[in-house]
């Protein structure tokens, strides 16, 4: 049983590290937003910017690529978005979701009624 354990704990290893080596990059481009967005994207700077800690990150990613392809209409936020890569929209989408937010976000629960 001790062995069933150890080998499921290390088949975790890689997912660790992979999720790891994308939030390293984000921090650097979120400083960015949190000029407007505030610290950890928890603290806008206007009323009518959004929090962005603690968002869903599909939610985040798709906003991002939305501005970045024209869908989603925002001088501000197209001119940030069209400089990001894929991977960097994904690594902001994925940071931003782990912060703490002022905001009350419910947990969606699979399998529940």
């Amino acid at each position: 049983m001790k062995q069933l354990i150890t080998y499921a704990l290390l088949g975790l290893l890689p997912a660790t590290a992979a999720l790891a080596a994308e939030s390293v990059a984000a921090p650097e481009k979120a400083a960015i937003c949190s000029a407007c967005h505030g610290p950890n994207g928890a603290k806008p700077i206007a009323p009518t910017y959004p929090v962005l800690a603690g968002q869903y990150d599909n939610y985040l990613e798709r906003a991002l690529h939305d501005y970045k392809s024209g869908a989603r209409k925002n001088p501000i936020m197209g001119a940030q978005a069209a400089g990001l890569s894929d991977a960097e929209i994904k690594a902001l989408a994925n940071y931003f979701s782990l912060q703490d937010s002022p905001l009350y976000t419910p947990t969606v629960h699979s399998g529940t009624k």
